[in-house]
């Protein structure tokens, strides 16, 4: 029997699955780490950049970190752009050790245009140096990175990786059960995506910390990622001109996660607002550019950027679900009631089993089990904020997000074990 609905219902439908499905078959690639043989001798050489808006809790326990990694020191420099700061952010940093940029812009304070007043500024500085940055590492304030990233960093350029994103870990995952659902994730992602991607030889995404980018890349094409979420934009950006993201999975960042739920509610509405604008203006690009190159990295970042579309669309499905309920009759064909019941049972089943494989992998503590039940809280949350996301995707007004986890690399590596 056909219903009016059908029209959109069914090729919503099969949009849906085909997805799913694409991203699940994706997501198995990334069960397996492949090692390989590291290039451990130290060559490149490194700006650390820490951007910084009233951080003053945070910044020096990471400008210490970062003085403490095992890579030479004469090899690498350590800068603080404290952006538009009303605290002491700028004077904990240089008492720390580090090298401060005091940067005051209201009308252009995003981490976008801080990161590229930064660029221009340090190449402009590098003039007068003997041996100039071979690459940048860009960090958040409320990081703490592992001793060997810049190693782990110096092994891929050394490869020819010209854009790095490194292991997006948590600093404080058994804070709270948001911290904890945030954490599991990005362990997710890192595995699910990264690794995945990686495997197959497609490209990554930038996660906004962790990142190293080559300044040979930043010269010839420049930064201009300005928007909420400047590190995919920079990462499609790249991926039109065929310069692919590399995952690095040994070159672990640990970042603050957000521990009450309106926190992560705000964080990821801003993500979601920048995810549209992005997609909006780099879907054609990346359509028109894969085609012409028949590449399919780049139609792969085409289908990434699609995700939250997908998950409009996933939300008004559901919505239709509960109406159909609500009424006791069929107002749509479902093509789901065509396929074998044991296929979307195991659909089902490894929606929940994948974050337990993850939880293993990462050699989760005991408590993080216990959230696992309210993972798929943290998830299909995403619903709503993908829809006011969309309503306000041309809004860009940023929101500073409050980091209090001030602990030094050595309290936080012991409070892990």
């Amino acid at each position: 029997m056909f219903y009016p609905l059908d029209i959109i219902m069914i090729p919503l439908q099969i949009f849906l699955f085909c997805f799913t499905i694409y991203f699940f078959i994706i997501g198995f690639f990334g069960l397996v780490v492949f090692r390989e043989k590291k290039i451990t001798t130290p060559e490149k050489k490194f700006a650390c950049l820490i951007a910084a808006h009233n951080e003053q809790a945070v910044v020096g326990h990471l400008v210490k970190n970062l003085q403490e990694l095992d890579y030479p020191k004469e090899l690498y420099d350590i800068y603080v752009i404290a952006d538009n700061c009303t605290d002491d952010t700028a004077k904990v940093s240089r008492e720390a050790g580090a090298i401060v940029c005091e940067r005051f812009d209201p009308e252009r304070k995003t981490k976008g245009y801080a990161l590229d007043w930064m660029f221009a500024k340090l190449f402009d500085m590098e003039k007068d140096m003997e041996k100039p940055y071979d690459a940048v590492c860009i960090f958040d304030a409320d990081n703490l990175v592992h001793p060997r990233f810049l190693i782990e960093m110096n092994h891929h350029l050394m490869k020819g990786a010209k854009i790095i994103q490194g292991f997006l870990d948590a600093k404080n995952p058994y804070d709270s059960w948001v911290s904890a659902t945030f954490a599991l994730s990005f362990w997710v992602i890192d595995y699910l995506i990264h690794q995945a991607k990686t495997n197959l030889g497609l490209s990554a995404v930038l996660g906004g910390t962790g990142m190293c980018i080559t300044t040979e890349v930043l010269k010839r094409h420049g930064w201009r990622a300005n928007c909420l979420v400047e590190d995919m934009e920079f990462t499609m950006k790249s991926l039109v001109e065929g310069i692919k993201t590399t995952w690095a999975v040994d070159a672990i960042i640990y970042d603050e996660k957000p521990l009450t739920f309106m926190q992560s509610w705000y964080q990821r509405k801003r993500w979601a607002q920048g995810q549209f604008d992005v997609a909006h203006r780099f879907i054609p690009k990346l359509l028109k550019e894969g085609i012409k190159q028949r590449s399919i990295p780049i139609l792969d970042g085409c289908l990434y950027l699609i995700q939250p579309y997908f998950l409009m669309f996933t939300a008004f499905f559901i919505l239709m679900g509960y109406i159909q309920v609500f009424y006791g009759q069929q107002i749509y064909t479902s093509i789901y009631s065509f396929m074998p019941n044991h296929l979307m049972t195991a659909i089902t089943i490894i929606q929940y089993l994948l974050p337990m494989i993850i939880l293993i992998k990462m050699r989760a503590k005991w408590k993080a089990w216990l959230y696992i039940p309210l993972y798929q809280v943290f998830i299909y949350s995403w619903l709503p904020i993908v829809f006011l996301g969309f309503i306000h995707r041309n809004e860009h007004e940023w929101a500073h997000t409050k980091h209090t986890q001030a602990v030094s690399y050595d309290q936080f590596i012991d409070g892990r074990k």
